[in-house]
């Protein structure tokens, strides 16, 4: 392995970083973005569903852009774009310019997502492949749960009074750097034959179609009281996505060229695994939802110190992540009934932040193993496709679990319970670490990995 590859490996996980914390670190600056731009409760509610919303629209046309035109190429494009939105969320003078900031922030997310998995498929082959995904895993998952840790003391610093605008601002030195450094550092584009092929633009439309259709009714009908429009939307998702399903398979029986390679399914090691990644991005964005409630309105905590409590979550995945492991699911679920216990119990924030730290333990063990199987069994050829999929299910299944687990919490805070609407969202993580588990358990026979056959034949030895 060449220092170069490894060169390469810090600009891209600095990219997964930023596109992952921007979808939580905005949460505790809605406050300060509602005094400071007079903004009312729709923009407000948009600040963060036109991120999700775009982000998980454009995620499988982003995997076959790359595949495409080159995923170097398509990375920075991402990464130019989302450097620019940023900039544009922090200067922002009114509300709608920084909802149209933050869905063009989303969609540069899109654009990067893809990329860095595939990229990261092919710089690294056999151990070295296995310590980059575990690095990627630790920081996937260090976003996640440090994003509103992160938020608040941005906002909570005031640093040069730019207060919530600091939030995206910081994004602008990094994305500069990293940006500099794509050219020295990832490797040239490879003309793909497909390229003539070109984009199935109808396939795209129906895909995001369909995926808006599902995310911005689960996203904002709850907070509108369901109203007839999200039924509408709910109902109307099905038959979009059977239609662009449809479609696929008439372009592949013409002989044409797909928006996704519908093969990549029946991979039983790739279509499982789906299943299992979406409920742990499910369970780890329902618990920050309902940490973040209970800590700050259930418990009287400030930002500053419900982040406190939070860290404990960040430490727990970080030590555990440094040597993952076939434990996970099981330590996941310890830590969640752990939580479930001590809340019930009514104890103390330090004991809350004990659990947490057993909590984090499970993701972290379990978040670089579970990615790493989950893209090995495919083709190199579908890689693009398959990342842009995988990426839909992370972002997907985060959305699901955040509204599953909320309209069950607040269902139960209609009472004025803080502790029993605690109690009720722990049940449903709980049931969600029960499925990751059963996934652990029951998952098909390992066997030797396509693309790591695939990695023989080209490189004429081992991976």
């Amino acid at each position: 392995m060449t220092t170069r590859r490894w060169t390469a490996l810090p600009v891209l996980l600095v990219a997964v970083f930023v596109t992952t914390l921007d979808f939580f670190v905005a949460n505790l600056a809605l406050p300060s973005i509602r005094a400071d731009l007079r903004a009312g409760d729709a923009s407000v509610q948009f600040v963060i569903a036109g991120y999700g919303l775009a982000y998980a629209a454009g995620l499988i046309a982003s995997g076959r852009l790359g595949d495409l035109y080159g995923h170097r190429r398509v990375f920075r494009t991402g990464l130019a774009l989302f450097t620019l939105a940023s900039a544009e969320c922090g200067l922002a003078g009114g509300a709608a310019w920084l909802v149209a900031g933050r869905i063009a922030q989303g969609v540069a997310a899109a654009l990067l997502a893809p990329q860095v998995l595939t990229l990261l498929g092919e710089l690294y082959r056999g151990a070295d492949r296995a310590t980059a995904f575990r690095w990627y895993g630790t920081v996937v998952g260090l976003a996640g749960v440090s994003g509103q840790v992160i938020g608040g003391a941005l906002v909570a610093a005031e640093h040069l009074g730019l207060g919530w605008r600091g939030c995206f601002l910081v994004n602008v030195p990094i994305g500069v750097v990293a940006l500099a450094m794509t050219g020295r550092v990832l490797p040239a584009p490879v003309p793909s034959p497909l390229r003539r092929a070109g984009l199935d633009v109808g396939g795209a439309g129906l895909v995001a179609a369909g995926l808006v259709a599902v995310v911005l009714p689960l996203v904002e009908g709850r907070e509108q009281g369901w109203p007839p429009w999200a039924w509408w939307c709910l109902a109307a998702s099905g038959p979009i996505l059977v239609t662009f399903v449809r479609r696929q398979r008439r372009l592949v029986h013409a002989r044409r060229t797909p928006l996704l390679d519908l093969d990549v399914f029946t991979d039983r090691t790739f279509a499982w695994g789906l299943v299992a990644v979406a409920l742990l991005f499910g369970t780890s964005a329902g618990l920050s939802f309902v940490l973040a409630l209970y800590l700050q309105d259930g418990l009287g905590l400030g930002p500053l110190a419900a982040g406190a409590v939070c860290t404990a979550l960040n430490a727990g995945f970080f030590a555990a992540s440094l040597r993952p492991g076939r434990f996970g699911a099981p330590v996941l679920l310890l830590g969640l009934c752990l939580l479930y216990e001590v809340v019930a119990r009514a104890a103390q924030p330090y004991q809350v932040a004990m659990a947490l730290v057993v909590v984090g333990a499970g993701m972290g063990l379990l978040m670089s193993p579970l990615l790493s199987s989950v893209l090995s069994a495919v083709r190199p050829e579908r890689a693009g496709a398959a990342a842009g999929v995988l990426g839909t299910v992370q972002e997907t299944g985060g959305v699901l679990g955040a509204t599953i687990t909320g309209t069950v919490f607040f269902g139960t805070l209609d009472g004025g319970d803080w502790r029993a609407a605690m109690l009720a969202g722990l049940s449903v993580l709980v049931a969600g670490a029960l499925g990751v588990l059963a996934h652990a358990m029951m998952r098909p026979p390992a066997r030797t990995p396509v693309a790591a056959r695939a990695c023989v034949q080209q490189d004429g030895g081992t991976c």
